[in-house]
């Protein structure tokens, strides 16, 4: 469980807590942010160690660099256990080092490729891309 936690950027506000893992969470979790909510959540589904990990717009609470860290953590551990990850999103930047993205416009398939080849050939992707972030952060990654 601890390792899911720390997967999920989930350890530091855990750690704060006197109870840490035994801490008692409210019905819906109002009495954590809703980032903290995210994180158990993405510990939760890690804990079971699945072949397959369905997120559907789960990071969009958390941070950049909550997001940037988890994602790493989490690719990471997919290598290790040879896991699939289908992640559903609606920022860019959870997106981009994917190995294969598929864009949906008005439920149609726009385009399908890496985030280099959609940025080429897929007029939506780079519409929504440069208006989340700016050429500079899009250039460098």
């Amino acid at each position: 469980m601890e390792e899911a936690a720390s997967i999920a950027q989930a350890l530091d506000f855990i750690d704060e807590k006197q109870e840490r893992f035994d801490a008692p969470i409210a019905q819906g979790g109002t009495n954590v942010s809703g980032g903290q909510r995210q994180r158990l959540s993405i510990a939760r589904a890690l804990v079971k160690k699945p072949e397959i990990y369905i997120f559907d717009d789960t990071f969009s609470a958390l941070d950049f660099k909550t997001d940037a860290r988890l994602r790493k953590a989490l690719n990471e551990l997919c290598q290790e256990t040879r896991s699939t990850v289908l992640l559903v999103a609606q920022r860019i930047s959870s997106i981009m080092h994917a190995q294969r993205i598929v864009v949906l416009d008005k439920g149609q398939v726009a385009g399908i490729g890496t985030h280099e080849e959609l940025m080429k050939s897929c007029d939506v992707y780079k519409e929504i891309a440069y208006s989340q972030l700016s050429k500079e952060e899009l250039e460098n990654e």
